[in-house]
């Protein structure tokens, strides 16, 4: 048992630093949230984004503590990417969605409930964004139809922001 004391000294230690990061990533985007008046489904989704990365930190440093040899670990990584990367190569717009997503929650002017138009070439698409989610954004049309638009298309789109519908 005291082999480990150091180990599980330092489990102990990696799992306060992970619930503080955790709290301080949480209230950081709360802030954000609350300043910018964003929807609190938008925000939700942010944190659960935020958590999943915090706790894939967590997995990998628990792994290094616990004596994982560095050659597995290189081994386990490269082949859990291999799978990933094959996965996404199918699915590439999930990452890219969910990236966009945030980018859209921490950088974009437009807000849930502003009126737009979305400038195609085409045609135009006038109304309220209704709903961000982690994949698509929704708009309402004056005929009260929605519109789903994946978000990594929306950031590629011209916006013009309207006073009113």
């Amino acid at each position: 048992m005291e082999e480990y004391i150091y180990q599980i000294a330092q489990t102990i230690v990696l799992f306060l630093v992970f619930f503080i990061m955790k709290f301080f990533t949480r209230r950081l985007i709360n802030k954000v949230g609350f300043r910018f008046k964003y929807h609190s489904g938008r925000i939700k989704i942010t944190n659960k984004i935020a958590n999943a990365l915090l706790v894939i930190l967590l997995l990998v440093f628990l792994m290094v503590i616990w004596g994982v040899e560095q050659s597995d670990l290189v081994v386990f990584l490269s082949t859990t990417m291999t799978i990933l990367g094959v996965a996404f190569f199918a699915q590439w717009s999930l990452i890219s969605n969910i990236t966009s997503t945030l980018i859209i929650f921490f950088n974009h002017p437009i807000k849930m409930g502003d009126s737009l138009t979305i400038m195609e070439k085409d045609y135009e698409i006038e109304g309220v964004l209704n709903d961000i989610g982690v994949f698509f954004i929704t708009i309402k049309t004056k005929d009260n139809e929605k519109i789903t638009m994946p978000s990594n298309i929306f950031l590629q789109k011209m916006i013009k922001k309207e006073d009113s519908l």
